[in-house]
């Protein structure tokens, strides 16, 4: 049976904001499942590197996806990186500016990742990053060749080392001296979804817009 509480180590440690700190495996699920694209850190050459690029999720499994060409995931396997995915829900405007925030979901997942390089894994590995963004796209469209399989960099990093901070609710200032104030104060939601799908310009018109896709159209992201 899967653990439901995340463990605190040195660096996943909540210091500042603790009231924003979850350790439950469920909310880093929840966030991970939301997202489409990470932002991952790591140190090459000496100088941090901060690269967007997708993911996708196998039970306790991170596979990261990029091209062969790229320094930071050749670099990564060598070194512990940082991968984060955040969600903004909302602005919180106070009274003062002092005591603006912003409503958020966060994860940061910690560890040195693994290069896949097994064939089956490797598959394996796209596929979960394909169904996590588009769920059904794998097996509607080609899936790889074996050249392109070899242009592929594919990482994977376990989920044993992560911090979550969760922020929502109104500012923080409704009982302090400055709720007097004639200011407006309260939070404007951020929501996201899905447009209309546009077609390939050179798309014969006969190809009709395959189901999954369709159902994609005006769901929210997140």
């Amino acid at each position: 049976m899967p653990d439901t509480t995340l463990s605190v180590t040195d660096r996943t440690r909540h210091r500042r904001l603790r009231e924003q700190g979850s350790t439950e495996r469920g909310d880093l699920d929840a966030i991970l499942a939301a997202g489409v694209i990470c932002h991952l850190g790591v140190v090459v050459d000496g100088d941090p590197m901060v690269v967007p690029t997708v993911y996708g999720l196998d039970g306790d499994t991170l596979y990261l996806h990029g091209s062969v060409a790229s320094r930071s995931l050749i670099s990564a396997p060598q070194a512990t990186i940082c991968v984060t995915v955040t969600h903004v829900d909302g602005l919180v405007l106070a009274r003062s500016v002092f005591e603006h925030a912003v409503n958020y979901r966060s994860a940061m997942i910690y560890g040195t990742p693994r290069l896949v390089t097994g064939r089956e894994e490797k598959l394996a590995g796209l596929r979960c990053l394909s169904e996590h963004i588009v769920p059904g796209q794998w097996d509607y469209a080609r899936q790889p060749s074996k050249k392109e399989l070899a242009q592929t960099t594919l990482l994977a990093l376990a989920l044993a080392e992560a911090s979550v901070k969760i922020r929502t609710g109104p500012p923080d200032d409704g009982d302090s001296p400055d709720a007097a104030l004639p200011v407006w104060a309260g939070v404007l939601p951020l929501a996201a979804a899905w447009g209309d799908p546009e077609p390939d310009p050179v798309l014969p018109p006969e190809i009709p817009l395959p189901p999954h896709i369709a159902a994609r159209t005006r769901r929210p992201i997140g």
